[in-house]
């Protein structure tokens, strides 16, 4: 059986923190950043954890297994 591969599109995006937690950036900060008020786009600018069983399943993908 060939080997799994791992997803390029969710390495570029996904980072793996050195306990194995995944850590993404958030979407909505390409344009249209005026109508977005001060608090909003200060969240915006900080990167989130991706929890649950998605993140799981993300693992599995990023480990090509």
């Amino acid at each position: 059986m060939p080997k799994q591969k791992t997803h390029k599109g969710l390495k570029a995006r996904v980072r793996v923190t050195r306990r194995g937690k995944l850590v993404r950036r958030k979407s909505g900060k390409s344009h249209l950043m005026s109508a977005k008020t001060s608090k909003r786009r200060r969240a915006l600018r900080r990167p989130t954890g991706v929890d649950g069983r998605i993140a799981k399943t993300l693992t599995r993908a990023l480990a090509g297994g």
